[in-house]
């Protein structure tokens, strides 16, 4: 009885040990260096419209804005 318990342990011990060196490989990268990761990312995150333009012109118009707000103040206090 002890016997087919040993067998059985180790069929299940050989068992997570080739699951573990097939959950080591899933692990290894497929890029060389960091840059290439980086390349790789900006460029998927670009395909995906994540780099679009923002459409809103109120960025623009808050900075001339307040542009003109400083430039009013120096030429009344001078």
């Amino acid at each position: 009885m002890n016997t087919t318990r040993n067998q059985n342990a180790q069929a299940v011990l050989i068992s997570l040990e080739a699951a573990a060196a097939a959950a080591r490989g899933g692990f290894a990268c497929m890029f060389s260096t960091s840059d290439e990761y980086e390349t790789a990312l900006i460029t998927e995150r670009r395909a995906q419209g994540r780099y679009d333009r923002p459409k809103s012109r109120w960025p623009a118009v808050m900075f001339v804005g307040c542009t003109l707000l400083v430039a009013g103040t120096v030429l009344l206090l001078n």
